[in-house]
């Protein structure tokens, strides 16, 4: 049994001493920078090699992944002197790990000969994986470094468009003939230098090197070693065109528990293979995409960038939200004369919006998770209207009602209560309504159905709840 104290560290411990090494050779540059003014330049050479090398040594301790995390998360000054510290084949493995926009920073800093120096580490199917991040002209020179069948593929594999399976998938995969035996299927397991990583089963094809089934590895010590693969193979295969959209690939891998698919051609030829590491990981992007878009945000912000570019990259939301948020305040400035004459509603108007928005929030995140995992379809659209809507009139009358109560208790009138009751009501019926509407409307515009569907519903449901509420205060109590 594995010891306390022998047991993997976290991460974060595992981080500590990388960490205390940056600190220390920031604060002992910056003191040797100012002590030696007369020898500045051989005091701080010598220190700095000093500790660089103290550097190296505790990056050495950490895998590529743990260095990935690293540079994520710090200050683009640190992490610049962690990169060039880096041997070129561990940081071509380190450049795999990192956020899109950290790579980026890191691309741009490094010269193109480095640069070049490093992609050459990479194989085929990780140089497709940041593709879109090199230098046209850099990318060009990597892929003419590389043999005539792999820079075929590579080729061939960026040129799909993002999101689909052929962007995603892999060329690393173990075909046998159908007219094989176990035996010599055996044999093909074991000659292979490195068994591909989640290989679960065998890809069978004929002599037209068309897919016609699979063998489970498992499956091959089942069976005498004469057996034929063609009379053992499963022929019910579970297989995506390169086309296929990477989420409805995800679902697939989700629904009939996949490790690994062939990926196929028009013609059924094998063309690469889908690993279930590699589409978990587009769907886990995909779902950090959709919950910062819903704040207007990206998916691969820097949050150690620079300040100005993070500014930047909330100004249009914020000019959204500043422009809904005036226009909210011109449905109760219609109203100053109801407010002036019962200050009461001044202190109610935040719960009818609030309660409003929580409903719309959570009406919203049903109905862009249905639309992900696509549940909703036009057949079923108008249950999902009626049902939602019912949920928001029992919510509503029955928390109104409470509301209602409180309103009447502490300020002494029945038709107040009668106010907060309707205006609740009526203000999560419309907020239900267009936290179903707003990201339908995106999908069907081909947009991603979280963008922005938070600044929509909180302007819709404050502005209509002001106006609902005031309304009916106008209508009733002035």
């Amino acid at each position: 049994m594995t010891q306390p104290d022998e047991r993997p560290k976290k991460l974060a411990e595992r981080l500590a001493p990388v960490l205390a090494q940056l600190q220390r050779q920031s604060v002992v540059e910056t003191v040797t920078h100012r002590q030696q003014q007369n020898r500045s330049d051989l005091i701080e050479n010598l220190v700095h090699r000093q500790q660089s090398a103290a550097l190296v040594r505790e990056l050495n301790k950490l895998n590529k992944a743990d260095i990935g995390h690293l540079l994520n998360m710090l200050p683009a000054d640190k992490r610049h002197t962690v990169w060039q510290e880096l041997p070129n084949p561990v940081a071509a493995g380190v450049l795999l790990e990192l956020n899109d926009s950290v790579a980026e920073d890191l691309i741009e800093l490094t010269d193109e000969t480095r640069l070049l120096a490093i992609l050459e580490s990479l194989d085929s199917d990780e140089l497709t994986e940041i593709d879109d991040l090199i230098p046209n002209h850099v990318l060009r020179q990597a892929i003419n470094a590389l043999e005539a069948n792999e820079r075929h593929w590579v080729t061939q594999t960026i040129a799909y468009p993002e999101g689909t399976v052929g962007d995603n998938m892999s060329r690393d995969s173990l075909t046998v003939d159908e007219g094989c035996s176990i035996h010599e299927a055996i044999e093909r397991v074991r000659s292979a230098p490195e068994l591909p990583p989640q290989t679960d089963k065998l890809f069978v094809t004929n002599r037209h090197h068309q897919l016609v089934g699979i063998v489970p590895l498992i499956d091959l010590m089942r069976h005498p070693d004469h057996t034929l693969i063609r009379d053992c193979m499963d022929k019910d295969v579970v297989s995506f065109s390169p086309d296929d959209d990477a989420e409805d690939a995800g679902q697939a891998f989700e629904r009939y528990d996949l490790i690994s698919a062939p990926v196929v051609d028009e013609h059924r030829r094998l063309v690469g293979r889908l690993r279930v590491e590699t589409i978990m990981d587009y769907l886990r992007e995909v779902a950090e995409n959709q919950a910062l878009a819903k704040e207007g945000l990206k998916a691969d912000t820097d949050l150690f960038g620079p300040i100005l570019e993070g500014a930047r990259e909330r100004w249009p939301w914020l000019v959204i939200n500043l422009f809904t948020a005036f226009l909210a305040t011109r449905f109760i400035s219609v109203f100053e004369g109801t407010i002036q004459q019962l200050v009461a509603l001044a202190t109610l108007m935040p719960i009818v919006a609030s309660v409003g928005g929580n409903t719309g929030n959570q009406t919203a995140a049903l109905v862009i998770r249905g639309l992900a995992m696509e549940q909703i379809q036009t057949g079923n659209l108008g249950y999902i209207y009626r049902k939602e809507l019912t949920i928001s009139l029992v919510n509503g009358i029955l928390w109104g009602t409470l509301l209602g109560l409180a309103a009447w208790l502490l300020y002494n009138s029945m038709l107040l209560g009668m106010v907060m009751m309707a205006a609740v009501t009526l203000n999560l019926l419309l907020a239900a309504l267009i936290g179903i509407s707003v990201p339908i409307l995106l999908d069907k515009l081909h947009k991603d159905p979280a963008m922005g569907s938070s600044v929509v519903l909180t302007f819709a449901t404050d502005s209509m709840g002001f106006f609902l509420f005031l309304g009916l205060a106008t209508l009733i109590l002035v």
